[in-house]
């Protein structure tokens, strides 16, 4: 018996310790990793200073074993001078831990994004283009547009199956 107690114990706060895990994808964030989210708190997460991005090159972060890629931008003060941060402009991962609270992530059919987002009041749907800027049969993405926090999650598919979802700051055209 003395032994079992210690053992439920550490059973209890092994369980407690994963179920902290944050693996949640909305039109703001990949797990703990916000679009806007300033360099101090993106070095708390990673650990590391991010390098300045301007979408030429993305970081990689690990968070619980999973790949993050995150494209950073400058930042500016309130009279449009650089500071010495940086934030967040998007957010991408491949990894299939990562799921929205309906469910979908990396893994997961066209058919299971219509199903779950056919009532969202602002998306789009499309094909995706080759390096020739001719489009591809088998790509395709379906885009969330939250035009209140000016965001978009995309999900991008390969035959039908999404293979990558990313986060992004939507500046509009």
């Amino acid at each position: 018996m003395k032994k079992i107690i210690p053992l439920l114990l550490g059973l209890f706060a092994f369980s407690f310790l994963s179920a902290q895990d944050n693996f949640e994808v909305s039109t703001l964030r990949i797990g703990p990793y916000k679009v806007f989210m300033k360099s101090t708190e993106i070095e708390k997460f990673s650990g590391e200073k991010l390098r300045l991005t301007n979408g030429e090159y993305k970081n990689s972060v690990k968070y619980n074993g999973e790949t993050i890629m995150i494209s950073t931008t400058q930042e500016y003060d309130n009279n449009g001078k650089e500071t010495n941060g940086y934030s967040i402009y998007s957010i991408s991962t491949t990894s299939k831990k990562f799921k929205t609270k309906s469910g979908i992530g990396v893994g997961s059919t066209k058919d299971d994004i219509i199903n779950a987002y056919k009532n969202y009041p602002n998306y789009n749907v499309y094909t995706g283009w080759d390096d020739k800027g001719k489009p591809t049969k088998n790509e395709s993405y379906f885009v969330l547009n939250d035009t209140d926090a000016s965001t978009m999650l995309s999900f991008k598919m390969i035959n039908n199956i999404v293979t990558e979802i990313s986060v992004s700051l939507n500046e509009g055209c």
